[in-house]
Formats: C-alpha cells, structure tokens, sequence
C-alpha cells in the first residue's frame, strides 16, 4: 500500500473529528495523517477488509465488553497489589504461546495484553509473547477468552 490511502483516510478522520477549516487544525491534521500514511504504507489491506465483513463487526462489537471486563478486573487487581501492605507483587516475564495466525490477530491479542493494567507485551516472535506482569500468575492465564474472541474477529475459529 502507498503512503497515500490511509493519510488521506487519516486526514478526513481528522476533519469529521475537529469540524474545523482553520489553518492551524488543517496544517496538524495533515502532519498527523503524513505521519500515519509513513506508519501504514506496509499495512496489508487482504487482512483489513475481513473486518469490514458485517459478521466480524458483530465479533468485534461482542469482544469490546470482554476486553472492558479484563481491564476493569486487572486494574482491581493492579489496587490491590499496590495497596495492600505487604504489596504482594511478583513481577516477572511470561512467554505465552498464541493459535492465532493473522498478523492483525496476533497484533490485537499483543494490543489488548498491554491494555490489562499490570502487563505489557514487550515482545513478539511469531506466536509467541513475551509479556512482563507485575504479577507472573495473572499473566500466564491472560489470553484465554480474549484470544478466543479474537479469533472470531479475524475469521480464525
């Protein structure tokens, strides 16, 4: 894909989002959707037009609660560890394994490990993650039900 396709794509996003003509907004909107084509000029479009398919929208629209749930229970957890006196924190590196095989899948299960308060992905190697958690328990069983309902997302159930 050239640089041309998502800056202009990222460039009216841009201008449905500020509704302004001002050359200040036009001249940051046109930096931001330069920066974003440079980005997404190796992005594979075969990939992104699954998600365009009405049945993957619904995965998508069902996995964003999912997502919530993981986030809202880690950032518990995340509280409790830092507040409890003994602060219970057993950081470490998880590898976790992956079924997934679309790079946009990989790529969203890596995005919503790092969303979980408490870890972030910090390294990719085919199917496999490196995650760093600040506790290794938690992290080893983060995948699970996310992983399954990305795999609907990308058409891989």
């Amino acid at each position: 894909m050239t640089v041309f396709a998502p800056a202009l794509f990222a460039f009216l996003l841009w201008l449905a989002v500020t509704w302004t003509v001002e050359p200040a907004s036009l001249a940051i909107g046109a930096l931001i959707a330069l920066v974003t084509g440079i980005t997404l000029r190796r992005t594979s479009l075969a990939e992104s037009r699954l998600l365009l398919a009405p049945v993957r929208l619904f995965w998508a629209l069902l996995y964003v609660p999912v997502l919530f749930a993981y986030v809202v229970r880690a950032n518990l957890d995340v509280a409790y560890r830092v507040l409890h006196p003994a602060m219970p924190i057993h950081p470490g590196i998880v590898k976790v394994k992956t079924d997934l095989k679309t790079r946009a899948g990989i790529t969203a299960l890596a995005n919503s490990i790092t969303l979980t308060p408490g870890t972030i992905t910090i390294r990719m190697e085919d199917d496999v993650f490196y995650v760093h958690s600040l506790n290794r328990k938690t992290a080893a069983g983060l995948p699970g039900e996310m992983e399954a309902r990305i795999a609907r997302v990308f058409g891989e159930d």
